[in-house]
């Protein structure tokens, strides 16, 4: 075990799945489905074995804040206001964040009664793509100068002070920011906040976007699996792109495969991969809990902070 993991108790998915009672997952596997990541796998097993637990902890997070803002009120001999519960969810790119995102969205909203759970990805806060180029770093998109952050700890400030906020829209179809399309967030029972800068901060180095959440969760797996998976995704990428024009990856349906695989290569190995030893990996130790993938997308080991 390396120094970065001194902190974290490994559990293995065995252990894991045995420290919840076992219940039927909330979800039908059609619902599953149609939440997951089309070059993601998970099943309703994994659910059961991985999630249910997850949200049993996330639980128990929950009870604690709110049991040390009421002492706090009493200490302070004032009414505690109530917070949205705030989760951060961070990992590589194609490592399946979204999935896990989406699936805790719906395990939230029908575990907790009448709970409200909002999703909110980073993407809407990337510089549009007009503004990355005025300033030479449209190469590095994804990167944390990329980000307009004051923009992102402005929105995570005002949900934790339970006010609404409206964040910019991003198309993945058109890889830009959407003009003049907002998103309305209000400040819910549960707001999950997606995205591999999720962990950092690099325009003020007082205040990390993790001061803001109250559970954070790392996805992790090898590097050679994630970058398979990149290139699975540009595939399938590809072939829903077809019949698009609008859609940023129509430009690769017309050339050579050989010359499409070896663009993303170049694209994972010079930005993707840069990205993820430079930025996004070295934050992971901030997490409260690390699900670790193994090669077929199942979640072999879990890390949980001490």
């Amino acid at each position: 075990m390396t120094n970065e993991f001194l902190h974290f108790e490994k559990i293995s998915r065995h252990t894991w799945q045995n420290l919840h009672r076992k219940t039927t997952p909330p979800l039908t596997q059609a619902e599953l489905n149609s939440i997951k990541s089309f070059n993601d796998k998970i099943s309703l097993q994994d659910v059961t074995d991985i999630y249910l637990p997850l949200t049993n902890l996330i639980q128990i997070y929950k009870r604690s804040k709110e049991d040390l803002a009421f002492s706090k009120g009493i200490f302070l001999q004032k009414e505690s206001r109530k917070q949205p519960f705030i989760i951060g969810v961070s990992g590589s790119v194609a490592v399946g964040k979204s999935t896990t995102s989406r699936l805790l969205q719906i395990l939230l909203s029908r575990t907790f009664s009448n709970a409200t759970v909002e999703l909110v990805t980073t993407d809407g806060f990337l510089f549009p793509n007009k503004t990355l180029e005025d300033h030479g770093i449209l190469n590095r998109k994804g990167f944390p100068e990329s980000y307009n952050m004051e923009l992102l700890l402005s929105f995570l400030d005002s949900i934790k002070n339970g006010q609404d906020f409206q964040i910019p829209v991003y198309s993945h179809e058109t890889y830009d920011i959407v003009p003049q399309e907002m998103q309305g967030v209000k400040a819910a029972d549960f707001v999950i906040v997606e995205g591999i800068n999720v962990f950092q901060n690099p325009q003020n180095e007082r205040l990390y976007m993790t001061d803001f959440f109250d559970f954070s969760i790392y996805v992790d797996a090898e590097i050679e699996n994630i970058e398979n998976w990149y290139l699975d995704r540009f595939k399938k990428m590809l072939t829903l792109a077809e019949n698009d024009p609008k859609n940023y990856y129509h430009r690769f349906t017309t050339q050579a495969e050989e010359e499409v695989v070896t663009f993303a290569h170049n694209v994972w190995k010079s930005i993707n991969l840069v990205n993820l030893l430079d930025y996004i990996e070295p934050t992971r130790n901030r997490a409260e809990i690390i699900l670790h993938k193994a090669e077929n997308h199942e979640i072999d080991e879990i890390y949980l902070k001490k």
